[in-house]
């Protein structure tokens, strides 16, 4: 939190107590959203839409690396649901621990910030609320018997090789990479970057970042930023993206 103002960090109290406030009211919460969240989060899903609509029209799935509490893994799974609903094909796979950061290699403890890189950091309970989150999902779209969203639990180094290879059919549409991490961010590019066809779409959530720099790490070893036409969201200055050519 250090680099958060001190007036953003009394916002940040202040929109905890009203949520806590009106936590009885939970349906008109949630219908009115907009009420509560925070105009950095907002503009975080509003930048994945902008990037969504970039693959709408290429095959292949949609792999979210670091899903965490699951915001933004749900949100494309809405936008397939809103703008292609009979699209029956393209998957939803997210990787997480859920357990927080497993470990640190050495690119990582280059950060300058080392309260936000540690072993645990990140840890959350959502698994289980995000299993029945999917499955409320399901009830409330078309062809909602097919699955559609899955989640991939545990060490993403040993299980997306493993998932990889037991599912050949795979092609990768949409490669969303929020691990923080160098090798997990390593591993990933190295297995579903050629499943990616020309069109599909790479994101990165903190390239060029002090706090976390074995991300860029990873894709300069991997890909090499010459190789990558890097564009940004005009709005959200975080993320990244590249369009495979």
């Amino acid at each position: 939190m250090s680099h958060i103002p001190k007036k953003e960090v009394e916002y940040y109290d202040e929109i905890k107590a009203f949520v806590t406030a009106n936590k009885k009211e939970a349906w008109n919460m949630v219908s009115n959203f907009p009420n509560y969240i925070d105009r950095q989060r907002l503009t975080k899903y509003f930048a994945r839409y902008d990037i969504f609509k970039q693959i709408i029209n290429v095959h292949g799935s949609i792999i979210e690396c670091g899903v965490w509490n699951g915001g933004g893994l749900m949100l494309f799974a809405q936008l397939c649901a809103i703008l292609e609903p009979y699209n029956y094909v393209r998957k939803i796979i997210g990787f997480d621990t859920f357990e927080g950061f497993p470990s640190l290699k050495e690119e990582d403890e280059l950060s300058r910030d080392k309260k936000y890189l540690s072993v645990g950091q990140f840890k959350c309970q959502s698994f289980e609320g995000l299993l029945k989150a999917i499955e409320l999902f399901d009830l409330n779209r078309p062809i909602g018997h097919v699955s559609k969203v899955e989640l991939v639990k545990g060490d993403a180094v040993k299980t997306i090789p493993e998932y990889v290879k037991k599912n050949p059919q795979l092609i990768v549409s949409l490669l969303y990479l929020d691990f923080d991490l160098f090798e997990p961010t390593k591993v990933a590019i190295q297995s579903f970057m050629p499943l990616m066809p020309k069109g599909a779409v790479i994101v990165f959530d903190e390239l060029s970042q002090v706090r976390c720099p074995g991300e860029t790490i990873a894709m300069m070893q991997e890909i090499g930023v010459k190789n990558l036409e890097l564009k940004r969201v005009p709005f959200e200055p975080e993320i990244s993206y590249a369009i495979i050519k």
